[in-house]
């Protein structure tokens, strides 16, 4: 027997429900991305995949045949909702450049915390500290990424549109586990809620768990 999910449909539905009733054409404009008034679709990149999502019934396609299979977005009750609040609420802000710690955003860090070291700092770590070939693999499948020189192995990406990520690893020892860590390009902070930087961390770690299947 099914068992629904209240913790993920409730906001999903809340959210759903504001969605059709939005301005597609301020959307577009407000997050800088693009919509096709004839088709009544948006197209945006997700991890520097291409999407479309339908409005004012809202779907999600990934245009991308080769990685459909092991696409976050077809089976994510909480990468849809993000996409949602994304399309709703989010802003199309420059960065300076900088990179920032979840615990740097304003009034984030202490708040969130505890839950951004579980799902996103814990995850990423035991989920690939020991498994560092397999993580470059996966994160050289993502358009766009970059190999920067931080820690012992390190990737930049772009989340959404102009929301940049980077993780960075430090192999571990017979001494020391390995460590890991999770910064986000500095306009996260104007155009996203707490919670999204904590989802944003959840789901992309889930989209490199998937490209290494």
């Amino acid at each position: 027997m099914e068992v629904e999910n209240h913790k993920e449909e409730v906001p999903f539905e809340y959210y759903l429900e504001k969605y059709q009733s939005l301005d597609p054409v301020e959307t577009a404009q407000r997050l800088d991305i693009l919509y096709d008034a004839s088709t009544q679709k948006f197209q945006l990149r997700f991890m520097g995949f291409l999407y479309e999502v339908s409005y004012p019934e809202f779907s999600i396609k990934s245009l991308e045949k080769e990685t459909a299979d092991k696409d976050v977005m077809m089976d994510s009750l909480s990468a849809k909702t993000f996409i949602l609040r994304y399309l709703l609420e989010g802003q199309q802000i420059k960065s300076s450049g900088k990179f920032i710690t979840f615990r740097e955003f304003p009034t984030y860090g202490e708040l969130y915390n505890q839950q951004f070291t579980g799902r996103c700092i814990k995850r990423l770590t035991f989920g690939f500290g020991f498994k560092l070939k397999a993580f470059s693999e996966a994160m050289e499948c993502i358009p766009g990424v970059k190999k920067i020189s931080m820690g012992d192995v390190a990737y930049e990406f772009e989340l959404v549109n102009g929301y940049r990520m980077q993780f960075i690893f430090w192999e571990g020892d017979e001494e020391f586990p390995p460590s890991a860590q999770i910064l986000y390009s500095d306009n996260f902070q104007f155009g996203f809620h707490a919670e999204d930087l904590v989802v944003a961390g959840d789901l992309s770690i889930t989209t490199v768990k998937n490209l290494c299947r």
